[in-house]
């Protein structure tokens, strides 16, 4: 990512992405009072410094059935031939798992884990992520509720 300036209107642009990524840019245009073709340069030039990544539809993991939300501490013991790189992509191969974090303190990693209901939840933690052998343990949280999720403000 290339250093890259943020002034008013570029804030004032990621401020109405971010709230509606469907907006279309006249209509972006039209709210910050330049033309479509000023906010399309923008998008473009902030596109290509790295500091916009894309846009992206949120579905809802509970709407499509998916009812549990976990965290999950993993201590991992590396032997002489493997490396963080091997565990990692074991994990990634599961598609429950929607995020992974290299993390400091007792673990190695920590996983966002959406899975069905808590049985389906054991039945990955048992049979795909401590069979990976690296994996020594895993520690699991699972969300009662999600309070908030939001983006970096745009200030």
């Amino acid at each position: 990512m290339r250093n890259f300036h943020i002034d008013s209107l570029d804030k004032r642009i990621l401020s109405l992405l971010t709230k509606d990524a469907r907006m279309p840019f006249l209509e972006v245009a039209r709210k910050c009072k330049v033309s479509g073709a000023a906010i399309h340069q923008r998008v473009q030039k902030m596109m290509e410094a790295g500091v916009i990544l894309g846009s992206q539809v949120n579905v809802s993991h509970k709407g499509m059935g998916f009812n549990t939300c976990a965290f999950i501490g993993i201590k991992v013991n590396l032997t002489a031939t493997s490396t963080h790189d091997e565990v990692f992509r074991k994990i990634s191969q599961i598609p429950e798992i929607v995020e992974c974090h290299h993390i400091t303190g007792s673990y190695s990693l920590l996983l966002k884990i959406i899975t069905r209901n808590n049985e389906h939840l054991k039945k990955i933690i048992v049979e795909n992520i401590q069979s990976i052998p690296e994996i020594v343990s895993t520690e699991t949280f699972i969300s009662l509720e999600e309070g908030f999720v939001r983006q970096l403000p745009v200030e």
